[in-house]
């Protein structure tokens, strides 16, 4: 089971499934909605996360169309985005997850369209787009 929050803490979740590959995505969207050079986040399975508290206080941005980022609205916390074509998953920001993960990044994705004052300096694959036609990064 892992659990994670919001900065504020106002909104608590609890995930009881696999956390899936955790990537690192450098797309201009996700750079300005983090504020930083990279989002780090991980497919879950909507059905297997709950929202213990909070729930209705999230709200969703709709970034491009069928595309949304979940966060709350009182500390700015991005908590997962979502895309409609997979409505059964979720992208959780593995930055709002308490517990130690106890495994890093698969890859990085979008470097095509990454910072020009952050190098990346690991050995984890890296992709011009996606390392999949279907992931909604």
């Amino acid at each position: 089971m892992l659990t994670g929050q919001c900065l504020c803490g106002d909104i608590k979740l609890e995930y009881d499934g696999p956390l899936g590959p955790i990537a690192l995505c450098h797309c201009s969207q996700c750079r300005r909605a983090h504020g930083s050079a990279f989002s780090a986040s991980s497919p879950i399975q909507k059905i297997r996360t709950r929202f213990t508290a909070g729930e209705d206080l999230i709200r969703e941005y709709e970034s491009r169309p069928g595309k949304y980022r979940g966060f709350c609205p009182r500390c700015g916390s991005q908590l997962y985005s979502r895309v409609d074509a997979i409505p059964g998953i979720l992208r959780l920001r593995v930055g709002v997850i308490n517990e130690p993960l106890e495994k890093g990044p698969a890859s990085h994705v979008y470097v095509g369209s990454k910072s020009d004052w952050f190098t990346i300096t690991d050995d984890t694959p890296q992709f011009e787009k996606t390392e999949r036609t279907n992931d909604p990064h």
